[in-house]
């Protein structure tokens, strides 16, 4: 009998929706019908593959209004907030929009005798591995490159958001992508490892915990498949005493909290100068404490579960050790909190680095805060993490905040905002967050090779 996926709903505990998971030989069929495909789709026109994947984003967005309530009962982000489609969209039309600088030949010089280039080849087949937590967001950052640059791609989804890659397939093939050139599998780990340890791919873009990326790249040990990685985070924000408080707590609060704290670059920890600690901190309790916890998909509920209640046990955890240990919870707990995946938000102070709450990804909405006497200590705060994702700055003065960011050991330095994946910029991280980049001119980089060419001209 085949395995089943079950994606367990948060908001009551119930089967939302299960499939049966691909046997290995069913598995290596599909990844060599991809493989096949690949020489077709990487010889149409770059403005055709362009099209297509475009077509493929707009025939998404034409089911939102099915998703958003889908995502609701999958993971329990609240329907109010609309879904993905705006940052799925903005992602995947930025690299369209520069795949054709991105991906030209770079002309290394021409002469009489020689004529030497570069170009940019796609790897072949590109195996994909996408969280919960954003679903669309994080599979678009890659699947849109990677099929633009010419790539076969291959689709596998967290079972908590089963039904995603479903639907993001039946889009773009809708839009008139060929079938075996994107395909959505539904994999167990075990079937997920033989096929990397097989070669079946070219390139793997895996997001997760870090003990997941971990496997991935024991899967690939020797294989010599590019393995791109974006991990576990401690994000901070850091307050400086010329900050916009109030735009500085809006910010970092909602950071900390939305999609119930469930955020790759959410906000997890957060420093700010003596002189503004205590306002920051009344305004931030007052902020939290209007959230409406609730059903995710009644429109006046503002935060909403967890997506699976062994996540909520560990946030429960590490607060409660955190309290044991000294550490002042401000926020009472909510009527609707279960003691299941519907969690009271929570905001502590008295902490310190000794905590797991202050070291260990929470991935929930909870958020501990410190007093700092300067840059020096909050500097040093900031690094003394296993994970390097996004920091936060908040400061008046431009030059500061790059001074404090360049000593900084993360991926991204933002400035009085936080929490954004701009697709301008390489979507990256340091130490235990992972390696490899996404989205920007880099993440086209990342999914081609280079292949030099030395012509040397006969000439009589």
């Amino acid at each position: 009998m085949s395995q089943m996926l079950k994606c367990i709903s948060p908001i009551d505990g119930s089967v939302f929706a299960e499939r049966p998971v691909l046997s290995l030989q069913d598995a290596k069929s599909a990844a060599k019908t991809a493989r096949k495909a690949q020489a077709a789709w990487a010889a149409r026109p770059l403005q055709e593959r362009i099209a297509l994947v475009m077509a493929g984003v707009a025939k998404v967005g034409e089911m939102n209004n099915e998703i958003v309530p889908e995502l609701a009962q999958m993971m329990g982000r609240p329907v109010r907030y609309g879904g993905e489609f705006g940052g799925f969209n903005e992602r995947a039309s930025h690299m369209a929009s520069i795949a054709q600088e991105a991906l030209a030949d770079i002309m290394v010089g021409e002469d009489a005798t020689f004529k030497r280039y570069i170009k940019r080849l796609p790897h072949g087949v590109v195996l994909v591995v996408a969280p919960w937590n954003y679903p669309y967001m994080t599979a678009i950052n890659t699947v849109a490159p990677a099929l633009i640059a010419g790539n076969t791609v291959m689709l596998k989804h967290s079972t908590q958001t089963l039904l995603v890659g479903e639907r993001m397939v039946k889009a773009f093939q809708a839009a008139g992508v060929p079938e075996d050139v994107f395909q959505n599998l539904f994999l167990s780990h075990d079937t997920t490892s033989a096929l990397i340890a097989d070669n079946a791919f070219d390139f793997i873009n895996f997001t997760g915990s870090v003990g997941g990326g971990q496997t991935m790249e024991r899967a690939a040990a020797g294989t010599f498949t590019g393995v791109s990685t974006e991990l576990g985070g401690k994000d901070p924000g850091y307050v400086m005493p010329d900050a916009d408080l109030d735009a500085a707590v809006d910010t970092l609060i909602d950071g900390a909290m939305f999609n119930s704290g469930q955020c790759c670059c959410g906000i997890e920890r957060i420093y700010v100068h003596e002189s503004l600690f205590d306002a920051f901190v009344e305004k931030a309790v007052a902020i939290v404490n209007s959230y409406k916890l609730g059903n995710p998909l009644n429109q006046e509920t503002t935060i909403g579960p967890m997506a699976n209640v062994r996540f909520a046990k560990e946030v429960r955890d590490q607060i409660a050790e955190a309290v044991e240990a000294g550490a002042k919870a401000h926020i009472e707990t909510f009527a609707q909190d279960d003691g299941g995946a519907y969690l009271t938000p929570q905001i502590l102070t008295n902490v310190t680095h000794d905590m797991r709450v202050m070291r260990e990804e929470s991935f929930g909405p909870v958020v501990g805060i410190m007093s700092v006497k300067d840059d020096e200590e909050a500097i040093a705060l900031m690094n003394d993490s296993d994970f390097g994702l996004t920091a936060s700055l908040w400061t008046k003065d431009i030059d500061r905040a790059i001074a404090v960011g360049d000593r900084i050991e993360t991926g991204t330095v933002f400035m009085n905002r936080a929490d954004y994946l701009d697709p301008g910029l390489c979507w990256t991280g340091c130490k235990q967050t992972g390696r490899g980049g996404g989205l920007s001119v880099i993440g086209y980089q990342n999914l081609t090779r280079p292949k030099s060419y030395h012509l040397k001209k006969v000439t009589q």
